[in-house]
């Protein structure tokens, strides 16, 4: 009930309460957070702070020296919370097991804390703040109250998309008038990131669930299968959650960034990450990418560095584990050798349109993709390697006919082939009142909510909420 009657009362605040509304907004956003522990509000609530304080510090110095400290105090505030809170006990692990300091009285000793949700969305919105400030991008906000919004806008607060200062925080000085179409647009939006999560995730984790815990019993099929229904799982999980925040951003008059674009029809490994949780990927370019290559564009060297560095720590902040570690690498490896041009004649060693047909580009991207979706479900490297092993022994799988799901494998049908039709529009139900008449739509929404009510998944929590 927290969505219908935050809504309700916020649309009653009237569109010329802009104050008002925000208020509303900023107090609805710290008890969605704090239902899920109501302790950490103190630390958004600090992280919104520090980075308020930083970037009008930044702009009224004149001198650079102080400019440079104020934001590399920002940086080091948000960094050292996430270390603090997400990788500290994995680098204490690891130092421990190298120095083979496990045990006796030199043994470190790990911290007993849980990584607070939606951590790395919210540090990574806000440090760019002042990044952007810093580099006369944006001006700082003085309205302390639109900048707590924009840290804690609940739609996106737990898991994206990951938004900018200069797409968002600017929405919260403007008047939002209530827009009819618009809200429908939001609720058409939503059931469909429902149906995405609830049909097609959940039942895939169950499969999915089944086949890891127990990879040793299944044969090379099966891990397969269960692998490619893994990549599924996830896009169904997080572009799910993402429509559903767009979705529930647009009921309340705001815009945010699109996140996913048909990942699966990627052409290469480069146009995946263009196409797979786009906010992050472009994060992670305008402030890692582009800030190690600077002025040397046509360095190949250089950018092969950079590209392997930004997509080690985009590895790394998905969890802190070396199965991340090695997927990002892995992920920075296949770009590299994408671009890396086998003579002056040639375009690329891997996709070469000569040598390649183009309508095999897609299935190569999938292959890579698929192996990294191994490293990255499994707990940890033995396991992947384990599971890898198995695939390329051509272990038989006389089990794999209990895994298929006929009303799972429609169901997929139905999602690829309704968003492959509509490939060109923001998500497959939007303006739908345009080309089909009020009874057809009415029929089209009532099969996606009988699908929902009879063949969602066992509940699953969202994946992307443990980063």
């Amino acid at each position: 009930m927290f969505l219908p009657i935050t809504l309700v009362l916020y649309w009653a605040i009237g569109y010329k309460r802009i104050k008002a509304q925000n208020a509303l907004l900023l107090v609805a956003s710290y008890l969605f957070y704090g239902l899920w522990d109501w302790r950490f509000l103190f630390l958004i609530v600090a992280s919104s702070l520090v980075d308020y304080i930083a970037a009008l510090a930044i702009k009224g110095s004149e001198e650079k020296i102080k400019k440079k400290l104020y934001l590399y105090g920002s940086i080091l505030w948000n960094l050292g919370v996430l270390f603090l809170f997400k990788y500290f006990n994995f680098f204490i692990d690891e130092f421990s097991l190298l120095f083979n300091l496990k045990d006796g009285e030199y043994a470190f000793t790990t911290l007993n804390i849980i990584l607070p949700v939606g951590l790395s969305f919210y540090t990574f919105q806000t440090m760019s703040y002042t990044i952007d400030v810093y580099k006369s991008r944006i001006p700082p906000t003085r309205n302390l109250l639109n900048f707590l919004c924009f840290v804690s806008f609940f739609p996106q607060l737990v898991a994206g998309p990951i938004e900018k200062a200069a797409d968002l925080l600017p929405q919260f000085n403007t008047r939002r008038k209530f827009n009819a179409q618009e809200v429908k647009e939001g609720l058409r939006q939503i059931l469909w990131g429902l149906f995405k999560k609830m049909v097609i995730a959940d039942n895939a984790a169950r499969i999915v669930n089944m086949v890891y815990a127990s990879h040793e019993e299944y044969g090379s099929f099966s891990l397969l299968y269960a692998s490619v229904l893994f990549f599924f799982q996830i896009y169904g999980d997080f572009s799910g959650y993402s429509d559903i925040a767009i979705g529930t951003a647009k009921l309340f008059g705001f815009r945010l960034n699109k996140n996913f674009n048909l990942p699966y029809l990627a052409k290469s490994v480069t146009d995946f990450w263009q196409r797979w949780h786009i906010t992050l990927t472009r994060w992670f370019t305008d402030y890692v990418y582009f800030p190690i290559i600077q002025k040397n564009l046509r360095s190949g060297t250089r950018r092969n560095i950079a590209v392997f560095i930004t997509m080690g720590l985009i590895g790394l902040w998905h969890g802190a584990d070396w199965t991340f570690v090695v997927f990002g690498a892995f992920q920075g490896f296949l770009i590299i050798l994408e671009r890396t041009p086998i003579s002056q004649n040639r375009k690329s060693s891997l996709y070469h349109r000569s040598r390649i047909p183009s309508l095999l580009f897609p299935v190569f991207s999938f292959i890579f993709i698929t192996i990294s979706c191994i490293l990255f479900r499994s707990q940890n490297i033995e396991e992947a390697g384990i599971i890898l092993k198995r695939i390329f022994l051509l272990i038989p799988s006389s089990e794999w006919s209990s895994l298929i799901s006929k009303t799972f494998l429609v169901c997929a049908a139905i999602l690829l082939s309704v968003e492959i039709s509509t490939r060109t529009k923001n998500f497959p139900l939007t303006r739908i009142d345009l080309y089909i008449s009020r009874p057809f739509r009415w029929v089209i929404y009532y099969i996606f909510i009988l699908l929902i009510f009879r063949y969602a998944g066992p509940t699953e929590d969202f994946i992307y909420f443990q980063f």
